[in-house]
């Protein structure tokens, strides 16, 4: 048995539609969920069993004949990665794949996400298990917290317009995961995985103009706006992390691009276009949005 966690989630969710078709004779797939019921929905015909992190006999009713797993966590707070890999062991689980972040072989990242990731990360070096973690940049699906705005004002906002990310395609995330959880060969390996460009919040605001065929406007938030924003969807240390990875990005630290994706999935690492296009319908715009009253880039409002 594979066992997903973090299936209702965007990468999760990937794995568990990749999964099939590459699943040698003999294995079936598992989803791990807090709400079994919404998981159930989302993948019809997939065996979905109730498991917490908070509830260790819950992992090991999970675990319970379980070969690989993947293995998402997104709490900053507790040991979620510390109790899952203590009930694999002694569930008898042969390999555990782990989704972590880019950010952390970034010497200058020190905000709270990204130690978090980095101490989940020990804990599975150390596990004696097998291991393989996942170092992937931006999904490129972050962009459809854009969506609201597009459809009804045809404008994007974000911070730094200009600062580029090598930004990554969630499916080609999932892909590889699931090469790591099926096939042999990855076992003590680190993936940083990467889109095959850098991008900038305009770029991606003028593709999403050319596929909607109507251009949109793209305007700056100050630093102030962006926190208040994020204010009301996150606790103030995620939001101060939210916000210095932002300023990590300005500097050029997430540009790099990787081949990755390519080498271990035989081809091209989809571009932002290739994602873009295929989620066009969560940004058009209803008739009766406005067009906006200018075009290209506002500097920054206070």
């Amino acid at each position: 048995m594979v066992l997903v966690t973090g299936a209702t989630g965007t990468v999760g969710g990937e794995v568990v539609r990749a999964l099939p078709a590459r699943l040698p004779a003999g294995l079936g797939v598992r989803v791990m969920a807090r709400d079994p019921a919404r998981a159930a929905a989302m993948f019809p015909g997939v065996e979905t069993v109730a498991g917490d992190y908070t509830d260790p006999p819950s992992l090991a009713s999970a675990l319970r004949g379980v070969r690989t797993a993947f293995l998402v966590t997104a709490r900053v707070e507790g040991d979620d990665d510390a109790v899952f890999v203590a009930a694999a062991r002694a569930a008898g689980v042969r390999r555990v794949v782990k989704l972590s972040a880019a950010a952390v072989l970034d010497p200058g990242a020190d905000d709270l996400i990204t130690r978090r990731q980095r101490a989940g990360e020990e804990v599975l070096r150390g596990c004696g298990l097998e291991w393989t973690l996942l170092r992937p940049r931006a999904f490129m699906s972050n962009s459809l917290s854009w969506a609201a705005s597009v459809r009804r004002e045809r404008t994007v906002r974000a911070l730094y317009g200009s600062a580029p990310n090598a930004c990554v395609d969630p499916r080609d995330i999932a892909e590889v995961a699931v090469r790591a959880l099926t096939e042999e060969g990855h076992a003590g390996r680190a993936y940083t995985l990467t889109g095959p460009q850098a991008v900038t919040a305009v770029e991606q605001t003028r593709e999403l103009g050319r596929l909607l065929g109507i251009p949109l406007r793209f305007e700056e938030l100050t630093a102030d706006r962006a926190r208040a924003a994020l204010a009301g969807r996150f606790p103030p240390p995620l939001v101060e992390a939210l916000l210095a990875s932002a300023e990590r990005q300005r500097a050029g630290a997430k540009a790099r691009v990787e081949d990755t994706v390519p080498a271990l999935t035989g081809h091209p690492a989809r571009s932002f276009h290739d994602w873009a296009r295929d989620h066009i319908k969560a940004f058009t715009p209803s008739e009766a949005a406005p067009a906006p009253a200018e075009t290209g880039t506002r500097r920054p409002t206070p």
